[in-house]
């Protein structure tokens, strides 16, 4: 049975219903590669949306702005932030959350989502995105740091679950619980990546699909595909890096499928940063989705 999916407590009482652009549609979408504009402009219909890194936009103008203006023309668009640090323990830095506001104003984006990480330290930006523990004090740290973004943008975020590789010992919430009440306290949606539940359930030995099956899915708004690369830890046992580098893994698609029985169709990505193929075949993989997501709707229409 589909859950229904709902507006969050933000988008219905913290800025007014109607006031942004609708959802992204429930399609399938990729990440924009400049190498691929040209094949995006001409086969336009292929895809269902695009998804950019925020911080890659956040000049004054130039050639990626101008590309970037002609595909909103064309496309629903994701922004999705790397640098915020939602998840450091300093004070979000306000130059970089101004620069975002302004690329958010002029663009309009259907979806602004960040991660459940942490990259900075003092003025030093990190390149990874690092673990969180599940604890009181950084339950209460991130919250603080959703709201002040969200008051920022004027608008709803979404927070992504993250892939990892250790834990803390002093957690005293499980992944889920911790990122349910973060929403719950800051009314923020959610941006389910099946691909980093498979990673991190692998690597920690979970079950990945009862992960699913735990997740508050109505607030999901948007899901991430992507490849992983494998390797052996210090004791010979498999280990998953979220890589970005390759097609979605086989075992992922199960879980998709999984996960769309539990959310209905949504608007999904296809994740390739490194290594990027050609356009044809992110399309590909995007027909792929959207053919997954067809049949839940068919199965759940009859």
């Amino acid at each position: 049975m589909t859950v229904p999916r709902h507006l969050s407590s933000f988008g219905a009482e913290g800025f007014g219903a109607g006031r942004f652009p609708p959802e992204l549609p429930a399609r399938a979408g990729i990440g924009f590669k400049p190498q691929h504009f040209d094949e995006l402009i001409a086969q336009a219909h292929r895809i269902g949306f695009i998804e950019v890194h925020a911080e890659n936009y956040m000049g004054d103008g130039g050639l990626p702005l101008a590309r970037l203006s002609a595909l909103r023309e064309r496309f629903p668009l994701s922004l999705h932030g790397v640098g915020l640090s939602i998840g450091g323990e300093a004070p979000l830095n306000e130059e970089h959350l101004a620069r975002l506001a302004r690329l958010v104003e002029r663009f309009a984006p259907q979806s602004f989502s960040e991660h459940l990480a942490w990259s900075t330290h003092d003025d030093a930006y990190l390149n990874d995105l690092l673990p969180v523990a599940y604890d009181a004090p950084t339950l209460a740290r991130v919250v603080e740091h959703v709201d002040r973004v969200q008051s920022r943008l004027k608008r709803q975020m979404l927070l992504e679950n993250p892939s990892t590789y250790v834990a803390f010992r002093q957690s005293s919430y499980d992944e889920i619980d911790f990122i349910r009440e973060v929403a719950r306290r800051s009314g923020c949606g959610l941006l389910l990546d099946v691909n980093n539940v498979m990673v991190s359930a692998t690597n920690h030995g979970r079950n990945p699909f009862q992960y699913i099956k735990d997740f508050p899915v109505e607030l999901v708004k948007e899901i991430h595909l992507g490849g992983y690369a494998e390797a052996q830890d210090s004791l010979g046992a498999r280990l998953l890096i979220d890589a970005h580098d390759s097609a979605v893994a086989e075992d992922v698609w199960p879980l998709y499928r999984a996960t769309l029985a539990r959310t209905g169709p949504v608007a999904t990505l296809i994740e390739w940063d490194n290594d990027v193929p050609d356009f044809a075949v992110l399309a590909t993989e995007a027909a792929r989705a959207e053919a997954e997501m067809r049949a839940i709707a068919s199965g759940a229409a009859a």
